[in-house]
């Protein structure tokens, strides 16, 4: 697995938790989904998001 495919696991991962927990729990917990939209935004911009620095860390390598 390299570290855009973990990235895009772990966004999806992510955001469905966060839905869920929306449901279930308290509608506050979209702001969370907002915020990976976000990040994922302005990585799109940047080329750089902290994620990613952690999947390298954990051993994914690039593409």
């Amino acid at each position: 697995m390299t570290v855009n495919e973990g990235l895009r696991l772990m966004a999806g991962v992510f955001t469905l938790v966060s839905i869920l927990l929306a449901h279930y729990v308290s509608p506050y917990w979209l702001l969370f989904t907002g915020f990976i939209a976000l990040n994922l935004i302005q990585s799109a911009f940047t080329r750089w998001c902290p994620a990613m620095m952690i999947l390298r860390k954990l051993g994914l390598r690039d593409a």
